[in-house]
C-alpha cells in the first residue's frame, strides 16, 4: 500500500458523552487513490468527513491528512456563493494573495480539468446539478488541494450525471495524482474506485478491495 494521504486513529466524536457518533474509528486512504466510504444512515460517514476537513473537532484520537483539502458538499448550492462560474472559483483564491494573472491562470486550469472551460462566464443558477458539483471540484483544484473529500456528491443528480461525475473524479485522481474519499450509498459507484471502507455505528468494520466490500454488504442485506 502507498503512503497514506489520510490516516485516522482511534477517533472519537459525539455531540454529548452519552451519544457517540464515532467510536475508536481507525482507517487509512493511500496517496493518489480513489476510495469510497459506505455505511447506513447514522454510521458516521459525513461526520468523519467534517472532522477531516476541520469543520468539527474530535474529542480524542488522531487525524493525519495532507494540508490542502477540498470539500464537496452533497448539495453544491451550500458552497457556491458567487454569481458566475469563474468568479466562484476565483473567490476561493482570495486568501492566497495571488496576482490577477495568477488567479486567471488557476481558474482556467481548474475549469479545463473538469471540462467546464466554455462555462467560465455562465451564471451559477443556469448550471445543472452535475455542473455545479464540477465547479465545486474545480474550486479545490484551483487551490491546489491534494485531497478531495466528497459527501454523497451524486445524491441529488440524475443517473447520467451521477455516472459523469464519478468518472470525472476517477480521471482527476489518475491524471493529477490526487487522493479522493467519496461517501456513497450507490454500489454501482464502487466500480470506479480503488478501495472502499465500510462503517457501522461509528466504527470501521471493513476496508479493502471494492468487490470484497460490495460482497459483504450484499451478504449482510441477505441475512435480514
Amino acid at each position: 500500500m502507498a503512503d497514506p494521504a489520510i490516516q485516522v486513529q482511534q477517533l472519537c466524536f459525539g455531540w454529548t458523552e452519552t451519544q457517540p457518533i464515532l467510536r475508536q474509528c481507525t482507517l487509512s486512504v493511500p496517496k493518489g487513490e480513489f476510495w469510497m466510504l459506505l455505511g447506513t444512515n447514522g454510521s458516521g460517514k459525513s461526520t468523519l468527513l467534517r472532522l477531516l476537513v476541520g469543520l468539527l473537532t474530535p474529542q480524542s484520537g488522531q487525524i493525519h491528512c495532507f494540508e490542502r483539502v477540498g470539500f464537496v458538499f452533497q448539495n453544491p448550492d451550500h458552497q457556491l456563493v458567487m454569481p458566475t462560474v469563474g468568479a466562484d472559483i476565483a473567490f476561493g483564491l482570495v486568501e492566497e494573495h495571488l496576482t490577477l494573472v495568477e488567479v486567471r491562470k488557476r481558474v482556467d486550469e481548474a475549469l479545463a480539468a473538469v471540462n467546464l472551460a466554455p462555462l467560465k462566464q455562465r451564471p451559477i443558477y443556469a448550471l445543472s446539478g452535475g455542473q455545479k458539483q464540477r465547479v465545486a471540484i474545480a474550486g479545490a483544484i484551483a487551490r491546489h488541494c491534494e485531497v478531495l473529500l466528497l459527501d454523497e456528491p451524486t445524491a441529488l443528480l440524475d443517473p447520467e450525471s451521477q455516472l459523469d461525475l464519478v468518472q470525472a473524479v476517477q480521471t482527476l485522481v489518475r491524471e493529477r495524482q490526487l487522493t479522493a474519499l467519496w461517501v456513497t450509498h450507490r454500489l454501482n459507484e464502487l466500480e470506479y474506485c480503488d478501495g472502499a471502507i465500510l462503517m457501522e455505528k461509528g466504527q470501521v468494520v471493513a476496508q479493502g478491495k471494492p468487490l470484497e466490500i460490495c460482497d459483504r454488504l450484499v451478504q449482510t442485506a441477505d441475512s435480514y
